[in-house]
């Protein structure tokens, strides 16, 4: 049976820079296991296969695998589908045209708010969870270990290495500057015993955009992902640590953070906050994607 598929480039606005991601459109009879199979085919950070929604309210329900393992939530496959989906039920726009997509994960339900432009899009969908602190972080000395880094590389103000979860769990380890950042490289087994199997996302304030508020890297080898371009489900747990450490003002926040510099991807985050009483009363992720290509999959 012949599948139709097409191909993004997320957190982006221009082709061939951010993070790619698969959207199989035609899922009928397939099982988990060739799902899992034509993701590890595509060999993409991950793959989204789109089936009809449970609650007929809904766009659709979609399931998320990397090359190894099925997602409960992720963020550039909640922006890539919702304009695909969005692209999909308006065709092509002249000019701009507005669409709301509901999109069932296994998270629960995600609404995105999308703005559909020629062959290309913008979603920001509000956050299905907000983060929550998990559990203590490593020594400063194992994860520079892991890291391939000196203790003196790592830390920058107050801001201290911390574990949260936006529904996906991430070690969250602030370094120095742009510099100690690029250096960084996972130090096996040193890397599998500090962090097992969760990824690892390492940041700076040290952007290379005028504009931005974070550079920031995101690890998960032993997860099957070497590095990510650009982590939607990282960025929304990272609105914990900014919490934490930088204590925002009442009121709504806008957070650039700029991913995927080191790999020759260039991608930006848009993290929205919304803090009331000093807690995170909403968290929100966006960003662009571009259709790049489409096909069939025979499978």
């Amino acid at each position: 049976m012949q599948r139709r598929y097409r191909i993004y480039d997320v957190f982006t606005e221009k082709a061939l820079a951010g993070n790619q991601l698969a959207v199989v459109l035609d899922t009928e009879g397939l099982a988990q296991d060739a799902m899992q199979a034509i993701a590890r085919e595509f060999n993409l950070s991950e793959t989204v296969f789109v089936e009809p929604a449970d609650n007929p309210a809904h766009s659709a329900k979609i399931r998320i695998f990397t090359p190894a393992c099925e997602l409960p939530f992720a963020g550039h496959p909640t922006v890539g589908a919702a304009v695909c989906l969005a692209a999909e039920r308006f065709g092509e726009p002249e000019g701009e045209q507005d669409a709301v997509v509901v999109l069932e994960e296994a998270i629960g339900p995600v609404r995105c708010g999308v703005r559909l432009f020629d062959h290309s899009g913008f979603a920001e969908f509000d956050c299905p969870k907000l983060p929550a602190e998990i559990g203590p972080a490593p020594s400063s000395d194992a994860i520079a270990a892991a890291c391939g880094l000196t203790s003196g590389e790592l830390l920058f103000e107050n801001h201290r290495p911390s574990v949260w979860s936006a529904g996906v769990p991430y070690y969250f380890i602030p370094v120095q500057n742009r510099a100690a950042l690029a250096a960084v490289e996972a130090i096996a087994p040193a890397w599998e015993a500090t962090f097992k199997k969760d990824g690892v996302f390492l940041y700076c304030r040290d952007p290379e955009g005028h504009d931005h508020q974070f550079r920031a890297r995101m690890l998960a080898p032993t997860a099957g992902i070497a590095e990510d371009p650009a982590t939607g489900s990282a960025a929304a747990a990272f609105a914990g640590p900014v919490l934490k450490f930088d204590q925002p003002t009442e009121g709504d926040h806008a957070i650039l953070i700029e991913q995927g510099y080191e790999m020759g991807r260039p991608s930006i985050i848009r993290l929205e906050i919304t803090v009331s009483r000093a807690s995170l009363a909403n968290v929100r992720i966006g960003g662009g994607a571009v259709r790049v290509m489409e096909g069939m999959l025979s499978a």
